[in-house]
């Protein structure tokens, strides 16, 4: 079966042009393109969302397919390349947490627990992974993913289809993230910093005052214990400092 270009028309030719870029999207977003995810259940909800969202946005896109198949993909990969751009800020947006869990585990002391990242299918810090599962959990628990669904909607309006895409305001945008990203990761990482700071000093402190003491077998149990205490302490504060985050970044795309 053969199909011809000017054959895509109308309401199909759109559904197609939104689904590309929805389905980028799709394969990024925080919790939902996560590899514990099935490919059909993502792809299932990304054909489910395009479907609702054709209608309205059909005036923004051309009534007809291009005469060439060099237009056609150049079209295509410009709803790609706006879909990929806003998946991807919103998972810089969570590596914040993995930036701050690699931090905590390296001052705590469980740098070397490497396990596998269930959202990226690599491996990471445990404290990494453990943030970055708990933050998406608490996405979802308050119903924060309706800002990345809000944020599809919302690229229509920073980056409409058949225009030039705006590469300058796009590094500008991606340069700003990944810095507020790691900086957030510092954030909530300071407490453990500045308590590793103060146990080091005093533990090299105790080194000069008594040589004969094995400085390394009584550091290690005392600081992932108090890491750990600390982190039950400040887990509600970081969680809620992460969430505001997450909600004024992904706001940008409203």
């Amino acid at each position: 079966m053969h199909i011809q270009l000017p054959a895509l028309s109308g309401i199909i030719f759109t559904y197609l042009l939104v689904f590309a870029r929805v389905g980028a999207m799709m394969m990024l977003l925080p919790g939902i393109g996560t590899m514990g995810v099935p490919a059909r259940v993502r792809l299932v909800l990304a054909l489910a969302v395009s479907f609702a969202l054709t209608p309205t946005v059909q005036n923004q896109y051309p009534a007809e397919a291009p005469q060439t198949a060099i237009a056609l993909a150049i079209l295509i990969g410009q709803e790609v390349t706006a879909g990929v751009l806003v998946g991807a800020m919103a998972a810089v947006i969570m590596s914040g947490l993995q930036i701050a869990g690699a931090l905590i585990a390296t001052q705590i002391g469980l740098a070397y627990a490497q396990t596998v990242d269930p959202t990226q299918n690599t491996q990471g810090a445990v404290v990494g992974n453990f943030l970055t599962l708990l933050g998406t959990v608490m996405i979802f628990a308050t119903d924060l993913h309706h800002l990345a669904i809000g944020a599809i909607a919302g690229s229509y309006r920073m980056l409409p289809p058949g225009g030039h895409l705006p590469t300058a305001d796009m590094a500008q945008l991606v340069i700003q993230l990944v810095s507020s990203s790691f900086a957030l990761g510092f954030q909530l990482a300071a407490p453990f910093l500045v308590f590793g700071f103060a146990v080091y000093a005093a533990l090299g402190i105790l080194a000069k005052l008594m040589p004969q003491l094995q400085v390394f077998f009584v550091a290690v149990p005392i600081n992932i214990l108090c890491g750990f205490v600390i982190m039950m302490a400040l887990l509600g504060s970081m969680i809620t400092l992460f969430l505001n985050y997450y909600t004024t970044s992904m706001g940008i795309f409203l």
